[in-house]
């Protein structure tokens, strides 16, 4: 049901094909968050249109609301969002750790209030994978606690405690037809990135990823530890980096064996006015645009270039129309699924040092 293929490799990158159960996702791959069943702004078809092939759903959202058993009862998440592609749903410890007020974190789990509603919530290894086993997702997530990146004595807890919760999401699993993977924390830290990565590889997930970066280090320490976990990881199985998604990021992080990729940026940029580019960004608020004929990218292919200016663009912010962060999405998204298309035809032609000496620099 499950499988990895590593189609071809140029240096430490690889072009592969996970297969789900609902369907096959060519790797690299780089998937829109869709945190509460929905893509903001956009519709499934959309996203099909623009060449997606996996959306990440939350855990920690979606049991506050409408909540998980809710929608196990009509049919699980593929079918209450009508998206029949492949779907991740992280674990919820990000949001725990990051939105939530938390009351307590102790080695059983973690206590908070909700966010939304204030109620006192509790989140187990056990219960976040009985949460993803109702919202039925192709690949779920561990439990994992993401601590702040430079904090010494933080991470060393949070390592051992990734670790246990590890264990016991392994053991609380069910489901056949859903791949758990792993999770590597340890900050900034060499040892306990090593420490992590050696663990969670013993422990013969179908897949792993590398949480806690992209949260306050800079972008030399992130690719530092990035080159250190990867050559401790299995290769023959699917590395996911959690929560990173500019075209640098993406190529950088392909050239040292990551396979999956998500990140809010690309939509988030499309409601706060900003247009993604494969090397800059269009603030389209800016004068400059109001009269300006051209569209966002003048070589995309994406339907926002293909039929309207940046002057339009401009418009309909300024006018407050929801048909901007629309349109901005489009493009936002497509401009990086386009790039992990583009960086896999690349690996399978041995032409991505080309492509890697164009992102060079963020």
């Amino acid at each position: 049901m499950f499988e990895f293929r590593i189609e071809a490799t140029d240096g430490d990158a690889r072009a592969g094909c996970l297969s789900t159960p609902h369907g096959e996702i060519p790797t690299p791959v780089f998937a829109p968050v869709g945190t509460q069943a929905t893509v903001k702004s956009l519709t499934p078809r959309q996203l099909e249109e623009i060449g997606t092939t996996l959306v990440l759903a939350n855990t920690y959202h979606l049991y506050l609301r409408p909540g998980d058993e809710r929608i196990a009862r009509l049919g699980g998440l593929h079918k209450f969002m009508n998206w029949n592609k492949p779907l991740l749903t992280d674990s919820g410890g990000f949001q725990v750790f990051s939105l939530a007020q938390i009351s307590q974190i102790d080695e059983e789990g973690v206590t908070f209030k909700s966010h939304v509603d204030g109620s006192l919530q509790r989140l187990t290894p056990e219960k976040s994978i009985a949460i993803q086993e109702n919202l039925g997702a192709d690949i779920i997530m561990a439990f994992d606690q993401c601590p702040p990146p430079y904090d010494r004595e933080i991470n060393e807890r949070a390592v051992i405690r990734t670790h246990a919760w590890a264990e016991r999401c392994l053991r609380a699993k069910k489901r056949s037809d859903q791949a758990l993977f792993g999770i590597v924390q340890g900050g900034i830290f060499e040892d306990l990135r090593t420490k992590s990565a050696e663990f969670i590889a013993s422990l013969d997930f179908p897949g792993n990823a590398i949480g806690g970066l992209s949260v306050g280090e800079t972008k030399e320490e992130m690719l530092r530890i990035l080159d250190l976990t990867n050559q401790l990881l299995p290769r023959n199985k699917p590395r996911y980096l959690m929560g990173v998604g500019t075209p640098f990021d993406i190529v950088q992080g392909v050239a040292r064996g990551i396979d999956i990729f998500d990140c809010v940026l690309p939509t988030r940029l499309a409601r706060h006015t900003t247009a993604l580019r494969r090397k800059d960004r269009l603030n389209l608020t800016n004068a400059i645009y109001a009269e300006d004929p051209l569209p966002i990218a003048e070589d995309c292919q994406c339907y926002t270039c293909q039929n309207f200016s940046r002057a339009y663009l401009r418009h309909l912010i300024l006018a407050k129309e929801m048909l901007a962060a629309t349109l901005l999405s489009i493009h936002n998204l497509y401009t990086l699924i386009k790039l992990t298309q583009e960086i896999r035809q690349a690996i399978l032609e041995k032409t991505f040092h080309s492509l890697l000496e164009e992102f060079a620099e963020p």
